[in-house]
């Protein structure tokens, strides 16, 4: 019996993994079954289970590897000294991300957005999906505080604000922005840079408040 090659296994992993990922997104995890994916992949149940044994493991190897991708477009920033500023670095991330996934499409509309926020309230009844993400997050965190504190030591970026707390609200501002995708439909991740680079730029030139306390 001839060997199946790796590049034959990655390729059934990868159409198993989008397969899964349109019905997902499509009707949420509860709404699929098993029989919903094997349907969508053209694939027995036996190609399936070979690869996956069921919907949590399916689950959670879609979200590791988006948490993954993430983390390497910031891994790779941090390799530039400085690293890009916020509103270039969120865009190229995030564009990054959204292009991987650019063929997965339900009625002509980007898939991923959804299946984003499909993932949040499952992670409340699937603690090991809970788990996956938490890890994931952190590391992302962790990342982003280390852009951070390159662009304090560059000067780029005031240096008396928490790290960890810039990273935390721009990872909030890309979290909101796919929401916003999935609720009121796709827009170009630009409008995310620009919006970020506006925000950036304001300076506080309001002059101190004169005369005595009003009360």
């Amino acid at each position: 019996m001839a060997r199946v090659s790796q590049e034959h296994l990655d390729a059934r992993r990868r159409q198993i993994l989008d397969g899964a990922a349109l019905c997902f997104a499509r009707n949420g995890f509860h709404a699929t079954s098993m029989q919903d994916v094997l349907k969508e992949v053209g694939l027995s149940a036996g190609a399936v289970y070979r690869y996956f044994s069921g919907k949590d493991e399916l689950i959670g190897a879609i979200v590791g590897e988006v948490l993954g991708s993430v983390r390497a477009a910031f891994e790779e920033a941090l390799r530039q000294s400085p690293p890009p500023p916020p509103d270039e670095l969120v865009a190229t991330v995030l564009g990054t991300v959204l292009a991987s996934r650019e063929s997965l499409r339900i009625d002509g509309r980007p898939a991923f957005p959804s299946l984003v926020i499909q993932v949040w309230p499952e992670t409340l009844r699937n603690e090991e999906l809970a788990a996956v993400l938490r890890e994931g997050y952190g590391s992302v965190r962790a990342a982003w505080a280390k852009i951070v504190e390159d662009y304090q030591r560059a000067g780029m970026m005031r240096p008396d604000i928490e790290p960890d707390h810039v990273a935390r609200t721009m990872i909030a501002a890309v979290l909101g922005f796919i929401a916003q995708q999935s609720l009121f439909g796709p827009a170009p991740v630009e409008v995310l840079r620009d919006g970020l680079r506006a925000l950036t730029s304001m300076r506080d030139d309001r002059a101190p408040a004169d005369g005595p306390p009003l009360g």
